[in-house]
């Protein structure tokens, strides 16, 4: 099976295929569902084409899944040549009206359609393999002997579903709720992904009345037409949820879909971070390579693990084996222990890495001049001063039998006195305690007691790190069962 990767940007792209997807998929301009991701602009199709070079043999996915409008695809006419520029092995449509376009103009571009437009049965999969379709990204309301039975009546037709991310509680995706409460069309890109807020459930009564009836379990949604169905409204922390779905999780379950006829595994999550976009799809590499005979399950099972460290909520198999089990809703927003603290880079070696060096020794050397040359009075001030100021203290590193420097792009705050990890395609996790690395400012050779974002440093540690390695931390205000809305 094909493993697909989200890549909202051109640095999560590069994370997708290093981390081991066999392809990704992309959204260009406006053109996407998911607007509010970066997506694709300019002259970066030059970068594209570059990691498609570096990465022989990965795929990348074009979505062009909005509704269109005539206006649209008006604009899409416009930047035909702009999509040209990119090495684009497919289009993921919903709207068929852009089809005829896509094929005269993309003749050996591959159409697949997309989840939007609801395909769950056969008779519609032979009607879109007539149309030009190679691929159907199924309806995630699908389930797993459905698809069992499309893939018998068309086996010619490759299947791609979604086994993990975030799933939304309206059929296929095609939900009102947001353009109705903020006039921002889902079907356009501009979802608000309004189920997921906090609504309070309450009557006219005091606040503790209220409370206590939302808190009870006792509070039930009844449609008039449809006496004896209930929802639970549950109320916690000043909040209740009824629309807001579990994320779907395949990972225990991939012999099945197999075994179903699947042929591309998709995970969700454009819009999601570097960091969950490396995670979730090394996790799911090293659970198909186990699965394919690759990888012995026992090796591959910490990585699937790993997947608790990820902002997630919890966890669902959908409609594939059991509809009860999708009509289960959840409250909260996604969370983390870790934060992503940085992305390292190439080694420093050779003369660059002498380079700095020396800068760090010369620095060090007129630190200790100007202290020497000062009157002792204001010497013995300035000590005291760095004694309560540490960070003012100039200090240079010094050469260790082993240890390697790497570039550095911090992203949050890292303490060069507190333990991080460093995580890579290749290994698990590594725990670096102080000592085992040193923050290293690239001007000056100098070290420094913390960065953070935009700040310049490299990293100076005993561990080898492969490229696309990641530096995460421990999130001090993350707590074990208690929701947070990180923003993450």
């Amino acid at each position: 099976m094909e493993l697909l990767s989200p890549a909202g940007n051109v640095e999560k792209l590069s994370y997708a295929y290093a981390y081991g997807a066999d392809a990704a998929y992309i959204g260009l301009k406006k053109f996407s569902l998911r607007v509010k991701a970066d997506n694709f602009y300019e002259d970066e199709y030059k970068r594209v084409i570059a990691l498609k070079e570096q990465f022989p043999g990965k795929k990348l996915h074009c979505a062009l899944n909005i509704i269109f409008h005539d206006n649209e695809i008006d604009a899409l006419k416009q930047n035909l040549d702009y999509f040209r520029q990119y090495p684009i092995d497919a289009f993921i449509v919903q709207d068929i009206g852009i089809v005829p376009l896509l094929q005269k103009e993309f003749p050996n571009t591959q159409l697949h359609l997309s989840t939007q437009a609801s395909c769950v049965n056969s008779e519609a999969v032979k009607m879109y393999k007539n149309m030009g379709f190679s691929r159907i990204v199924l309806g995630r309301e699908i389930s797993l002997d459905q698809i069992k039975r499309i893939k018998d009546s068309v086996p010619d037709m490759e299947l791609e579903a979604f086994a993990h991310g975030a799933m939304c509680i309206a059929y296929a995706g095609r939900c009102l709720m947001s353009a109705y409460l903020t006039g921002r069309s889902a079907q356009s890109g501009f979802c608000s992904h309004s189920c997921r807020w906090e609504f309070t459930a309450g009557q006219k009564l005091t606040d503790i009345q209220a409370k206590e009836i939302a808190t009870s379990g006792e509070l039930l949604l009844e449609e008039q037409q449809r006496k004896g169905e209930y929802f639970p409204v549950i109320e916690g922390d000043d909040f209740t949820a009824i629309l807001s779905s579990k994320d779907l999780r395949m990972i225990d379950h991939l012999a099945d879909m197999k075994g179903a006829g699947v042929d591309s595994l998709k995970i969700e999550g454009r819009m999601k971070s570097v960091y969950y976009v490396a995670m979730v799809t090394r996790a799911y590499r090293k659970a198909l390579d186990a699965l394919e005979g690759k990888l012995p399950s026992c090796d591959a099972a910490p990585f699937i693990q790993e997947l608790e460290n990820v902002s997630h909520r919890e966890s669902t198999t959908g409609f594939y084996f059991n509809k009860t089990e999708a009509d289960k809703t959840t409250i909260g927003a996604s969370d983390s222990k870790y934060y992503l603290a940085a992305q390292m880079g190439k080694e420093i070696a050779g003369d660059e890495f002498e380079k700095l060096y020396s800068l760090g020794q010369k620095a060090y050397e007129k630190f200790k001049t100007d202290l020497e040359q000062m009157h002792p009075s204001a010497r013995e001030a300035r000590l005291k001063d760095l004694e309560i100021h540490t960070d003012r203290k100039i200090e240079a590193f010094e050469k260790k039998e082993g240890w390697k420097l790497y570039e550095c792009t911090a992203l949050n705050k890292i303490n060069a006195n507190t333990e991080i990890e460093f995580i890579s395609p290749d290994f698990v996790s590594k725990k670096a305690m102080p000592g085992d690395w040193e923050l290293i400012n690239p001007e000056t050779g100098t070290k420094v007691n913390w960065v953070c974002d935009s700040h310049p440093c490299v990293i100076y540690t005993k561990y080898e790190l492969p490229d696309y390695s990641l530096l995460r931390v421990l999130d001090p205000d993350y707590r074990e069962g208690f929701i947070r809305d990180t923003g993450r």
